[in-house]
């Protein structure tokens, strides 16, 4: 499983006609992933690598199903771009272009939100960027300019502000045994369509995930609100890093949201946040592999334990019912036939001994009469000897 993209993802690429769209379009084409349009007004009925170019989004998923876009499109027209493919009905939008204006991303991000609703964290259309890398769900799909060959199948879920940050660490993940369900790369934007809490809400959701590596950096609030939700909502175990703990305050670096304004915003103050939260914090880049195998290891002892337990109480469950469960009817209707044989056997057994009894009186009753009646019988046979023998006198 992962977020987001999967082998079913069909995508289209807006602005492949141009120097980074070709190119990338070519990247992910070689990766695996089923690209099966692209758009660029003026330049329908082309190819670029194999894949047909259309004259808009609309004509493009009505030719092809596609279900996601990514935007290569320039700064000036990028925001058009996602209201375009908002418009067509385009679930994923990645926007991977930088430079839009705060207020022209603002509108975007509204107009995606609104198709959605805000009550649907899970839902689609979905906006990802704008100012971001793109994402990744490693051996299936890849949506953007995230080097593929650094990545590998695995249980840890990956959202980061950075890009080239994300993969330093996917890097080290996967050296250390530790693959990925998903790499994610917000952007770092003031405003930008998924935000942490959005990812954590998607990784936490996702049943092949079993823990989350989260990278942050200095400026805003978006890091104090993941560490609060991250507390109240989320089981899993989280890695946390914050970039630009050595920064000087009102200075940007690099993003135009990574800087430390009115004394706020400071990675001391994220870092302190996370740790209230409970989730533990690298304090360089290389620490996550090491934290993160410490927190899968507990983790997966636990549930080790739980099912044995479970396991212990099911058993000792099903015994105490079978021991006060009634007999089936099957069972009833042996016991009854058992019951049924043995009264016969008794019965016939009683009949046996009245009878034997009986017969008994009956003999014993019999042999006075006959012993009387031979009594009878000698009297008689002497009394008429008796007679006779007067008579001869």
């Amino acid at each position: 499983m992962s977020i987001l993209i999967d082998r079913n993802t069909r995508l289209l690429v807006q602005g492949i006609t141009g120097r980074d769209g070709a190119f990338h379009t070519q990247q992910m084409v070689a990766y695996g992933t089923n690209v099966v349009g692209g758009v660029t007004p003026g330049k329908g009925g082309g190819e670029v690598h194999g894949v047909p170019v259309f004259d808009s989004v609309a004509e493009a998923v009505e030719a092809t199903k596609a279900n996601a876009t990514v935007i290569y499109v320039p700064a000036p027209f990028a925001a058009d771009a996602i209201h375009e493919a908002a418009n067509a009905g385009v679930g994923l939008i990645v926007c991977i272009t930088e430079g839009l204006p705060v207020r022209d991303t603002l509108a975007a991000y509204h107009k995606v939100l609104g198709l959605r609703g805000e009550k649907n964290p899970l839902g689609r259309p979905r906006l990802v960027g704008p100012n971001c890398p793109g994402l990744i769900s490693p051996g299936q799909s890849k949506v953007g300019i995230l080097p593929g060959h650094i990545c590998a199948p695995g249980p840890v879920g990956v959202v980061s502000k950075s890009g080239t940050l994300t993969y330093e660490v996917v890097k080290q993940l996967t050296d250390h045994g530790l693959g990925q369900t998903t790499c994610l790369g917000i952007g770092g934007d003031p405003v930008i369509g998924t935000d942490f809490i959005d990812a954590l809400t998607l990784f936490e959701a996702d049943g092949r995930t079993e823990g989350i590596v989260l990278m942050g950096e200095i400026g805003g609030n978006a890091e104090e609100q993941a560490a609060q939700f991250i507390r109240r909502h989320v089981t899993k175990p989280v890695v946390a890093f914050v970039a630009g703990q050595t920064a000087p305050p009102g200075k940007r670096m690099g993003h135009a949201g990574a800087i430390i304004s009115g004394g706020t915003g400071t990675a001391a103050e994220k870092m302190a946040a996370f740790e209230a939260a409970g989730v533990p914090v690298a304090r360089i880049p290389s620490e996550i592999p090491g934290l993160v195998e410490e927190l899968l290891r507990r983790r997966r002892a636990r549930r080790a334990n739980g099912l044995a337990k479970a396991a212990s109480r099911s058993s000792s469950k099903a015994t105490a019912r079978s021991a006060a469960r009634p007999a089936s009817k099957s069972n009833r209707k042996l016991a009854a036939r058992s019951a049924k044989r043995s009264n016969a056997t008794s019965s016939g057994a009683n009949r046996g001994r009245s009878a034997a009894r009986n017969g008994s009186a009956r003999r014993g009753a019999a042999k006075p009469v006959a012993r009387a009646g031979s009594r009878a019988a000698t009297r008689g046979r002497l009394a008429a000897a008796s007679s006779r023998g007067g008579r001869k006198k």
